[in-house]
Order: C-alpha cells, then structure tokens, then sequence
C-alpha cells in the first residue's frame, strides 16, 4: 500500500511538486510517498519509482521519438497502481502523458470515479485555454480534482462538475534565484530541456555578441538547472560569459535573454528586464502557429495581457538581432526599465497569490482523509 503517487514529468513540475511533497511530509511524516519524477521529488522525501527526467521533452517532433518508451511506462504504472493501491494519484501537469494515465486507470477500474479506491488529483493544470479546450470534458470524467495556479483556469471549467480550486503559484512559495543589478551581468537562460537549449543557446549568444558590441564590458552568466543543460552551456560559452549550477547563482543581473519557460515567469517575479526568444522543432513551430489561441508565450505577458516581455519568434527576420535591438532599449534606460519591471512584478505576484485555505496541500489532504484537510 502506499498513500501518495506523484507523476511529474517535467523540470518545473519536478520542482514544483517536490515543494508539495516536502510540506507534506513535514505535517505526515508517515506519509508514504512514491513518485515518477526527478531529483527534486526524491530530495524531498519521495520514493523515486523512475527519474522520467530523461524524456523530458516538449513538442510533436520531440514526443514521437519517446512514444514507445512512455508506452511502456504507463502500461507499468498502472500495474503498479494495482498491486500499491495508493490513496491519491497526483499528477503534476504533462498532459500528454499524465491524461493518457487518468483515462487507463479509469478504464481499469483503479480510480475512484470508475469504482475504483484510488482518487486522481491534477496539480497545474493542462494549459486548455491555449489549445485542446475539449479536454476539460475528459479532465472532469476522469479527475477527482483540480488544483489549478492561475486564477483565470478556474472559470476555463465552470461548465464542468470538476471541483477547481485556484491554489496559488507554486514559484510563490520558493525562493527566487534572480534579482536585479543595474551593473550586474546579462542573464541567458536557455531553458531547462537539452533538445529546446540547443536550437535556443546560439540564438541568444549570438544576440548577446551584437549587444557586447556597443557595451564591451557587458558579461554574460548562464545558470544551468541540470547537468544536461551544464555540460552544454560549459561547451559552448563565450569568452564573456561563465555558467555555474543555477541553486548556487548569486550574482543580481541587468537584465535577461530567455526563453519562454518557467525561468521567465521567476525573471518576472523579480522584477528584471527582457526579452524572450522563442525557436522551437520547425515542426512543433508549424503546427503550433496554427493551433494555440492565445496572443502570447510568455506567462507573464499572458497574464498582464500586454507584451510585456516583448518575444521574438523564429519567424522574424535577423531574429537575433531584433532580439538584442530590443534588449538594449532596456539596458539603454535602466531607471525607466527598472520601475516598469518592478511595477510587473508587483502586479504578477497579487494575481498570483492564493488563500491559505485554498492550497494544494489542504486540497490533498482532503482527499487522504487527514485532520488538517
């Protein structure tokens, strides 16, 4: 038996699940929990079943070369699920793999809304108000539910049965690794997928060199969240620039190149200027140009409903260039800048900020059947 299966499947779901997971434990230490993750859910006290982290992959081209293997990995985890029985599945986002889970446990009659003793918790939600709104109707069949960290998704299943609780922005619980300095080096944050870093790191090196150009004391610093991503940056660094392990960056920036990852949400959360770059698989890029409904990549700028961050897509003529021409508007005026950026994250963080009542741990909690849910 166990009482507790996480399945996160990404770096930042890793991360933040691992926060979870850790406050858990501190108020069950007997709580017993496993997971399919990475190394942030196993130093938080989680059974790591399988560190997924080597599949973390984004887009069509990316996900079809690992189609077999996730496969059999769900095949084994419904299996698992069987003969362990855990109280509550939750799973941390990564949809494509994570519902295909929730629908193969209900169909096997293992979770609670299939007869089954296994409640399916869903921990930041599938991003249905980008693309794929259907899948809200699935969501709701199969989930027990919804823990969502954007304040607007809760409306997003208002037509559904689905209990959603907006419970805050997990980056809001962690520390920050940026914060601003005028005289400070330039940020370049690549992402935390090697296949995404290797299409996006010349870009923004590249646009980094036109910016060094007019600023030849301007130094680079390229914090890496994994060794993949390390041994990567180590290989391809500038002159100008010096990478170390993103936990130990203690230098404040003057502003930052950056993809559209969950960095840049955090670069938002501390007020630092940018730009983000945005270079996909030329196939996800295609398909994707046609599917998503929304204006923008960046969360950021989703949520303030501006182009805040401004982005520059793979589409754009001398992209690097534009990349590094809007950058140093920015670095040209670091006063003006400086209030703007503050002023974002200020607004970003009330957005973001949840009632106590409504966490994901209470929400977990309930569904254990523990006191304090």
């Amino acid at each position: 038996m166990a009482d507790v299966l996480v399945i996160a499947g990404e770096p930042s779901g890793d991360l933040h699940a691992s926060v979870l997971v850790r406050e858990l434990k501190a108020r069950h230490s007997n709580l017993s929990v496993c997971a399919v993750g990475g190394s942030n859910l196993q130093q938080a006290g989680a059974h790591l079943l399988f560190n997924i982290m080597s599949l973390s992959v984004v887009g069509l081209a990316e996900v079809l070369k690992h189609y077999g293997t996730f496969v059999r990995l769900l095949r084994w985890l419904v299996r698992w699920v069987r003969v362990y029985q855990p109280k509550v599945i939750c799973l941390v986002d990564f949809p494509g793999f994570n519902l295909r889970l929730a629908q193969a446990l209900y169909r096997a009659g293992l979770s609670k809304k299939a007869g089954g003793s296994t409640y399916i918790y869903g921990y930041i939600a599938p991003q249905i108000w980008a693309w794929k709104a259907h899948r809200r109707f699935k969501i709701a069949r199969w989930f027990d539910a919804l823990g969502v960290i954007f304040p607007f998704e809760v409306e997003c299943f208002a037509d559904t049965n689905l209990k959603v609780n907006f419970v805050g922005h997990p980056l809001l619980r962690q520390k920050n690794p940026f914060r601003y300095d005028p005289n400070g080096p330039l940020l370049l944050l690549p992402g935390s997928r090697l296949g995404a870093v290797t299409r996006i790191f010349p870009l923004l090196k590249e646009a980094f060199g036109y910016l060094k150009k007019n600023r030849p004391s301007l130094k680079g610093i390229v914090p890496f969240p994994n060794d993949n991503v390390g041994s990567y940056a180590k290989n391809n660094l500038s002159p100008d620039m010096t990478t170390c392990p993103l936990s130990e960056l203690d230098n404040g920036v003057c502003g930052a190149l950056m993809s559209s990852g969950t960095a840049s949400l955090q670069v938002a959360l501390a007020g630092i200027p940018g730009v983000v770059a945005y270079r996909a698989h030329p196939i996800t890029f295609f398909f994707g140009k046609r599917l998503v409904k929304v204006p923008y990549l960046t969360m950021a700028n989703v949520l303030l409903k501006e182009d805040f961050y401004p982005e520059i897509l793979q589409d754009t003529p001398s992209q690097a260039t534009v990349v590094a021409q809007r950058m140093a508007t920015f670095l040209n005026d670091p006063q003006n800048a400086r209030v703007r950026f503050e002023n974002g994250a200020q607004r970003l963080k009330e957005m973001l900020s949840a009632s106590p009542k409504h966490s994901a741990i209470e929400d977990v909690e309930r569904l254990l059947g523990l006191g304090n849910g």
